[in-house]
Order: C-alpha cells, then structure tokens, then sequence
C-alpha cells in the first residue's frame, strides 16, 4: 500500500471541498456578511491547505492498485466528513464536537438527519453549506472529484468502479469517463428543474436552491424547522414528490431515457416495480389513515401518504405531517419503505430494489429446484441472467444490512432508548434516510441522542453509504500490509 499515493488524491478531493467551502462564503458575503463568514473563509483556507500540502510534497507514481483504489474512495468519504466539520466548530452555537460530526457525516452520506433544535437560526452563509456537503454527498465526493481530476488514465475507471457498486455500473454501457459525464449532466439538470419550478411554486430564490439540492441529493435537509409542512403548499409537495421519486431511478436509464436510448426507464423491470411499490405502499396507507380519522378526506390522505412514502423510499426525509401520529399499519409500511428503499445507480441509499427483486427470484428458483431437482434454473433480472457471484453477493450484503441494523438497535436500547427509538434510529441511518419514529420521529431530530449514540448512528450512515465492505476494509489490519 502507496500511503502517499493514497495521500495525493484525498488530497485533491479536499481541495474540491474547499472549492465549495468558498462557495458559502460568497453565499454569506451576499447577505451582509452574516456570522458564517469567517468561520467558512478560515475552514476553506485550512482545508486547502492540507489538500494542497500532499499536491507539493507527494510526485505522482503510476497506477492505482485495486487495493489503493479502495483506501482513496474510503478515506476521501471519511477526510471529507472531518473538514466538513470545521465551518461548525468555528462558528460555534449548537456544534458541540459530537454535534458537529453527526451533522457533517449526515450531510455527506445524504442522511439528512440533523442534532439542530433551531435551523432557521442559523446564518444563510452555513446554511448553504448544510446543503453544500449534502449535495457534493449526493453524486459522491470522489465522483464529483472525478469531473475536475486531471487525465489519470486507468486510476480513474479504478476509483469509479469503486465508488459505484456492481448493481450500479449494469445500466451503463459506456467508458467511464462518459458514465462521470453521464451522471453530472442528469445530477445538474434534475437540480436545475427543481430549483426553476420551486421557485415558480412560490418559495424564495435560496430556499428554492437549497431544497433543489437537497431533493436531488435525496438528503432531506430543509431551511424550516417544520420541513416541508412549514409551506403546506401541494404544488411544492408535488414538484419535490417527482425530483425525489426521479432522483431515486438509476440515473444511466434516466439518461437513455431522455436520450432515446433502447435501454430505457420504460423498459426496466427494476424500474417499474419501484414506481409500483411507490403507489401501492402510497394507496394502502391513505386507506388506513383515511380509515382512522387522520385526515377527513381520502385526497387529503392519500396527498401526505405519498409524499412520505415517496421521501422515506427515496431516503429523503422531507415531511409535511408527523407520522408518530399515524395508524400501526401506515408506521410498518414506512418502515418497510426505510429499508428497502430505491434503485441501483441513483443517490437513494438502502437495501435497493434490486437487491430485494434478486431476493425474491432466488426465493423461488430455490423452490422451483425443489420441485424439479435436474432442472437448471436461471435467475434474470430485466433480461440479463445473474451469475452466481452476483447473486451470492446480494445475499451477503442484504444478511450484513440486516445483522448492522439489529446492532444498532442492541445498542440504542443498552443506552436508555425505547425500542421503537433505537430500531428505526437504526433503520434510518443505515439507509441514509433521515427520520425514523419515536423520539427520531419526522417531527423531531437527533439532538436528544446519547453521545454514544450519535456516534454510533454517525458510523451506521457510512456503513450505508459505502455499503458496508468498503469502510469494513478498515478494520482489518492484514487489509493494510
């Protein structure tokens, strides 16, 4: 292992996240120079220099080994979330070092949970950056890198395929640095739309940018304390239920799509039954609400229900109605939504679609063989047979999904939570989703946790966001020789 190798590309990503650390501070510049000034300009400064000092210091040597490539991705996602600290704890207020952590790590894994018990406090300057980090998250901070990253020949296909998952990289059938353009261009467009039409909807030029950003991301941080309830406006409701419900499709269908492309969203299996779980699980919850009194109309109903289902599926966490309040029934399917969540190749965290149709064909090519024991059964998945390794990866990784999750709430309820607390605290960092139920409810926020707990739930965002085996790598010392 080339440490020093290693050194110089984390040191180019931090020298990315500088780029936008600047950004905000122009953001606070234009609003009269608000508190957040000198702590961005001073976090900037301090994080480009330490990404600069590997650029003078460290000369370029060859090719990234596989190995290497692993080390860049995790450690660029973990330096990454320690200087998106620094504009917190400079600027002080809320940001205790726990605190500021969580919120860095949240942000960045595009969890959108927050320890904030006031947001709209804070100055618009760092408010941007809130969203700053969550949006470089988003598309990931070594993808985003690779756009500005000088020609690294077969270093850059190594980080890439790295940074995307096995399941991501099926959609695609180009060069790598097409699929890197491929991506910024959907990434980009999808947040343009939704920041032209937010503000047509009604909202101001900057909450109209910053929750652009954030739906695109499929984050869930939000400039209101109520979220998206504090507008309670339909129109904005919808126009963030399609940025968010396109922002969870895999972004090479969604380009093939606007492209003309054979290989379509309208021809992926993988596809419709994401949008059918979306309306299903959305139709089955207004009913039940609808049923108990929640709301007086089935319209009124059915708008909340799939508004929630299409946040929490997409890993979101917007909300326009506390669903502590909601029937047993509606909470399980929620909770259903948290954990599988959207598809493959999109910025939705969770277990995925297609992982989960995977789970079931193999459900029943198991029990087809039982049947007829000669037989030679195949597992497709929108027409392509899956080969063994693919499928016995899915397996492991739904089985380590789970066995984190359950480790999680273990945990939670050891430090004092209830279990409702600990369990979906648990399901919801671990998928990037935000909100959970209980004291994590859509209404409340982290700020209550255990600082035990805050770090944990914090650890369980970057299980989800690397999948698991990326940052598990760390642990193991012979990994390291």
């Amino acid at each position: 292992m080339r440490f020093d190798v290693v050194l110089r590309y984390v040191g180019v990503v931090m020298l990315f996240i500088a780029s936008f650390m600047l950004i905000s501070v122009g953001v606070s510049y234009y609003n009269g120079m608000d508190s957040a000034f000198y702590p961005l300009l001073l976090s900037a400064l301090l994080t480009a220099l330490l990404g600069a000092f590997p650029q003078i210091f460290v000369s370029k040597k060859g090719q990234l080994s596989m190995k290497e490539g692993f080390a860049v991705v995790v450690g660029s996602w973990l330096v990454a979330c320690v200087v998106g600290t620094f504009p917190y704890l400079i600027w002080g207020g809320e940001f205790s070092p726990i605190n500021a952590w969580f919120e860095s790590v949240s942000g960045f894994t595009t969890t959108g949970a927050t320890v904030l018990e006031d947001i709209e406090s804070l100055p618009r300057g760092l408010q941007f950056w809130r969203f700053s980090s969550t949006w470089i998250g988003g598309m990931g901070v070594v993808m985003f890198a690779l756009v500005i990253l000088p020609s690294m020949g077969r270093s850059r296909m190594m980080l890439s395929n790295v940074e995307m998952s096995t399941l991501a990289r099926d959609n695609f059938r180009y060069r790598t640095q097409v699929i890197v353009q491929i991506l910024m261009v959907v990434y980009l467009g999808l947040t343009a739309l939704s920041l032209l039409s937010l503000k047509l909807a009604g909202m101001n030029w900057f909450d109209a940018l910053c929750h652009a950003m954030s739906a695109a991301a499929t984050s869930g941080f939000s400039t209101k304390n109520l979220s998206i309830a504090f507008y309670n406006n339909p129109l904005i409701e919808f126009i963030l239920i399609v940025t968010m419900a396109t922002s969870g499709i895999h972004f090479g269908l969604i380009y093939a799509t606007v492209t003309g492309k054979h290989n379509n969203l309208f021809r992926s299996e993988v596809t419709r039954h994401y949008l059918a779980i979306i309306l299903g699980a959305s139709l089955l919850i207004a009913i039940s609400l609808f049923a108990a009194g929640n709301y007086h109309t089935l319209l009124a109903s059915f708008r909340h229900a799939i508004f929630q289902v299409t946040s929490l599926i997409t890993t979101s966490g917007f909300a326009t109605a506390d669903t502590n309040l909601w029937t047993p029934f509606a909470i399980i399917i929620l909770i259903f939504c948290s954990i599988i969540c959207s598809c493959s190749g999109s910025t939705s965290g969770g277990v995925k679609v297609n992982r989960l149709l995977l789970a079931i064909k193999m459900l029943k090519a198991k029990l087809q063989q039982q049947r007829h024991p000669n037989a030679v059964v195949r597992v497709r998945l929108d027409g392509m047979v899956q080969d063994n390794e693919m499928l016995y990866a899915v397996m492991v990784f739904i089985v380590a999904y789970l066995m984190l999750i359950l480790l999680g709430a273990l945990i939670g309820t050891l430090f004092g939570l209830d279990m409702t607390t600990a369990f979906t605290g648990a399901v919801s960092c671990m998928g990037n989703v935000g909100p959970g139920f209980g004291e994590v409810g859509s209404m409340n926020n982290f700020a209550s946790m255990p600082v035990v707990m805050k770090w944990v739930d914090s650890l369980l965002m970057l299980f989800g966001r690397l999948e698991i085996f990326g940052l598990l790598q760390l642990f193991m010392i012979k990994w390291w020789k």
